[in-house]
């Protein structure tokens, strides 16, 4: 389809997107270059950077996590101690209806500010209150009407005022707010024995300074960190939110949960990652939630870095690729009830848990989510620790949540409240 001047390609369907995606993985790994993206990323990070400085930022961020300890300890213990701030911020509710998503969201940013700058800030803290705020800002603008006109007009949007100016001057804050940490660890050096994200890079920068190639700088750390908290909070927090919502209008399904949870762990037992091995359907549930209510709407578009010819279409050059991830997860062709919540989709008939390749909620070819692992490891130590503490029931007198989509860029839940019932008195 033609969007004004751009063309534009969906790719539909499981068995689509996986060829097309796999054959021209180089071909279809650019970002593209609108005028609101080029304003928010600058060219800079991982999101919105293409080429070299696209490989080397990603590169970076990916080697970095690695050793802060995804799929080893470190990292998963500080995500075991948040899940446990979290359960004693619900116990606090005492059994009355409460919007979670506060709670959450502070212990899902938490993380990434630890991972990012190697301490995590108090819930009430002003100046990272307004981190929050200034990505939700950019989010909400995002897709929006304003954005489409700033994306078409962009000079003449600039004489206007409108969300626009608002959503630009997020990402501002944003970005100092990043350049205040790093200025910060470049004062208390510990480039020897790095503890964060920011260390691991400014060490890559020192290695590199001879090197005139080089796109690891300050401007880029900067971006990178915003990249980190844009994709790394909204997304786990969205999908938080579904599964606390399906779990209460499913109790038959949160109870079997319970159910595993307690014959696999005593209660003095940490529940790890490496645990989702002994809790097969606790795991297929949790897939289960993440297919049927998919975060992401499209992931983020790709263009075309060449003419190409794919399934007898001609692709020109610099067109807008969209993998449709939602037509995937919801593909009839690949899952038995695509439209209802079946934890079964994930499980052989011996009730083991079963790894499916159709399964694509953090996109696909060389732009997948670099994060991917880190989400995987937050959901599961999250909700398994939240549904062995509580049973999450319907407020008095509400029949059921609304499972009805608010659809932006990422796809939220309507706001509700839920009673977080102790199991253990």
């Amino acid at each position: 389809m033609w969007v004004g001047p751009q063309l534009l390609v969906v790719l539909s369907g499981f068995k689509t997107v996986k060829e097309v995606m796999t054959s021209f993985p180089q071909e279809f790994s650019d970002r593209p270059e609108d005028a609101f993206i080029t304003a928010v990323g600058k060219k800079r990070g991982i999101a919105f950077s293409n080429g070299h400085v696209w490989k080397e930022q990603r590169h970076i961020g990916i080697t970095s996590l690695r050793k802060l300890g995804l799929g080893k300890k470190s990292i998963e213990h500080q995500i075991e101690d948040t899940a446990q701030t979290l359960v004693e911020t619900f116990k606090k509710t005492k059994g009355q209806p409460f919007d979670p998503s506060i709670p959450v969201i502070n212990a899902v940013s938490n993380i990434i500010s630890a991972l990012s700058f190697g301490h995590q800030f108090a819930p009430e803290d002003e100046s990272f209150q307004k981190l929050i705020q200034a990505l939700e800002i950019v989010l909400k603008f995002t897709g929006s009407f304003f954005h489409m006109m700033f994306v078409l007009f962009p000079r003449l949007m600039s004489y206007f005022p409108g969300p626009h100016k608002k959503a630009l001057a997020a990402v501002d804050l944003a970005v100092s707010f990043a350049k205040q940490e790093i200025e910060k660890h470049k004062e208390s050096s510990s480039l020897h024995e790095p503890q964060d994200f920011i260390d691991h890079y400014l060490l890559q920068m020192e290695k590199s300074r001879n090197d005139p190639n080089s796109t690891y700088n300050e401007e880029n750390l900067a971006q990178c960190i915003v990249d980190f908290f844009g994709a790394g909070t909204e997304t786990t927090l969205a999908t938080l939110m579904w599964a606390l919502l399906l779990l209460t209008n499913h109790a038959d399904i949160q109870e079997k949960v319970q159910k595993e949870i307690e014959e696999a762990f005593s209660s003095s037992a940490s529940i790890s990652y490496q645990d989702r091995k002994k809790l097969p359907y606790t795991n297929a549930v949790i897939h289960e939630m993440q297919r049927l209510k998919n975060v992401s709407l499209f992931g983020l578009p790709r263009q075309s870095t060449k003419d190409v010819t794919m399934k007898g279409y001609h692709i020109p050059k610099r067109t807008i690729i969209i993998p449709d991830l939602r037509s995937v997860l919801l593909d009839p062709e690949q899952w038995e009830t695509p439209a209802e919540f079946n934890p079964n989709h994930f499980l052989d008939k011996d009730g083991k848990f079963m790894e499916r390749e159709e399964f694509l909620p953090f996109g696909i070819g060389e732009r997948i989510c670099v994060g991917e692992q880190l989400a995987r490891i937050e959901i599961f130590i999250f909700l398994t620790n939240l549904l062995r503490a509580f049973s999450f029931r319907l407020p008095e007198g509400v029949k059921e949540l609304n499972e009805a989509p608010i659809v932006n860029v990422t796809i939220h839940t309507h706001p509700y409240k839920l009673c977080a019932i102790p199991t253990k008195a």
